[in-house]
């Protein structure tokens, strides 16, 4: 059980640092050629994948796109389902 602590624990955490990265991407938006960078471009392979996802969905209101905010909340969503799975298989 020890072991399965600890791998949640690790899984959370890059869950958090994956989440920081999807808002920093998002960020990026804001400043002109940030994509065209180094590091927007390393941001794009690693965050592109998993936001074209929820690209697919209608979240463009206004000129603003929603889609990271539904991908970080889906994350969340995911992390809580497998903490109740985890806490279940625990107690």
């Amino acid at each position: 059980m020890s072991l399965l602590i600890t791998l949640f624990n690790v899984l959370s955490r890059l869950v958090y640092l994956y989440t920081i990265l999807l808002v920093v991407y998002a960020l990026m938006s804001w400043f002109p050629g940030a994509y065209q960078s180094k590091l927007g471009q390393l941001l794009g392979k690693i965050c592109e994948p998993f936001l074209d996802l929820f690209r697919r969905l209608p979240l463009q209101f206004g000129g603003i796109d929603f889609s990271v905010m539904a991908a970080i909340i889906a994350l969340n969503i995911a992390m809580e389902v497998l903490q109740k799975i985890l806490i279940s298989l625990i107690y």
